[in-house]
C-alpha cells in the first residue's frame, strides 16, 4: 500500500521508520519534498500530520482523487471540523485526536466505567506530557472528557486555586509539564469508599505512527464516512 504523507517533519519520518513491508511511502509534503499532495502519484492512502493551514489542500486533492484519508493533524477549528465531515461523504475519513491503540481502548474502558458508575463517583482527569508542549489540556484529555461525559452534563474545571470551595458536579482537567514525556494520561473515579484509576503511558511517538498505520489498512477497505480510531479498533461496534 502507497502512502501519500502530508508533513515531513518529526511524526511523518517516523509513519516511514515503521512502514515495514506492508507499505511503502510514495512521497512526502513539505520543505525539501513535495509542494502539493496533488505531486504525490501512485497513492492508495493519504497521511496527514502537518499543521491546520494545509487542510484546505488535503481535502481536496483525497476528494478530487477518491483517496482514503487520515487526519492526525490537531489544532483545527470548528469550521475546518466542518469541512472534513462533508469531504467524508465523497470518501472514507479517520479523524482522532491520538492514533494509539491503547488510548482507543482506555477511552472505550473510561466511557464504560462513566456509564456504569454514575454520579456516585467523581471523575478527575490527569495528563503529562514533554516541556516544550504548547497546549493544554491536551487533546486526548478532550477525548477522554467526551468519553466520560459526551452530552456536557458537567462543568469542567482547569486546575483549580485559592478556595474553590466544595467540589460541584464537575470533572477536574490537570496538565502537567515536564522533561522528554510522549504522554501519559490517567483517568479517576472517586467513589465514598474506593477509588478506580485507568491509565495510560507512551514511551515513544512510534506508537502514534503504528496506530496510523493500522486507520490506513482500515481507511483503504472502508466505504465513505467519517471514522475515529474506536471504528478502527472495534469494527463490530
Amino acid at each position: 500500500m502507497k502512502l501519500a504523507i502530508i508533513g515531513n517533519g518529526r511524526m511523518g519520518r517516523m509513519i516511514e521508520s515503521v512502514c515495514g513491508e506492508d507499505f511503502e511511502v510514495a512521497g512526502f509534503v513539505g520543505p525539501g519534498d513535495c509542494a502539493h499532495p496533488d505531486e504525490i502519484e501512485g497513492a492508495d492512502v493519504m497521511i496527514d500530520f502537518s499543521y491546520p493551514g494545509n487542510l484546505e489542500h488535503v481535502l481536496a486533492s483525497a476528494a478530487k482523487r477518491k483517496l482514503p484519508l487520515v487526519i492526525g493533524t490537531t489544532g483545527l477549528s470548528a469550521e475546518q471540523g466542518d469541512a472534513i465531515r462533508a469531504a467524508s461523504d465523497m470518501i472514507p475519513i479517520v479523524w482522532a485526536n491520538n492514533f494509539s491503540t491503547g488510548v482507543t481502548v482506555l477511552a472505550r474502558l473510561a466511557r464504560m466505567a462513566a456509564q456504569a458508575l454514575g454520579e456516585d463517583f467523581d471523575i478527575e482527569i490527569t495528563e503529562t506530557h514533554h516541556s516544550k508542549k504548547e497546549d493544554a489540556p491536551s487533546g486526548t484529555a478532550k477525548m477522554l472528557l467526551s468519553a466520560v461525559d459526551p452530552h456536557g452534563g458537567y462543568a469542567v474545571v482547569n486546575g483549580r486555586e485559592g478556595r474553590p470551595g466544595k467540589r460541584g458536579r464537575e470533572i477536574g482537567m490537570h496538565a502537567l509539564r515536564g522533561g522528554t514525556v510522549a504522554g501519559a494520561h490517567s483517568v479517576y473515579f472517586f467513589g465514598g469508599m474506593e477509588e478506580i484509576e485507568l491509565r495510560h503511558r507512551a514511551d515513544s511517538r512510534e506508537i502514534f505512527a503504528r496506530g496510523a498505520l493500522r486507520a490506513a489498512k482500515f481507511a483503504a477497505g472502508a466505504k465513505p464516512g467519517l471514522y475515529d480510531m474506536e471504528d478502527v479498533l472495534f469494527p463490530q461496534g
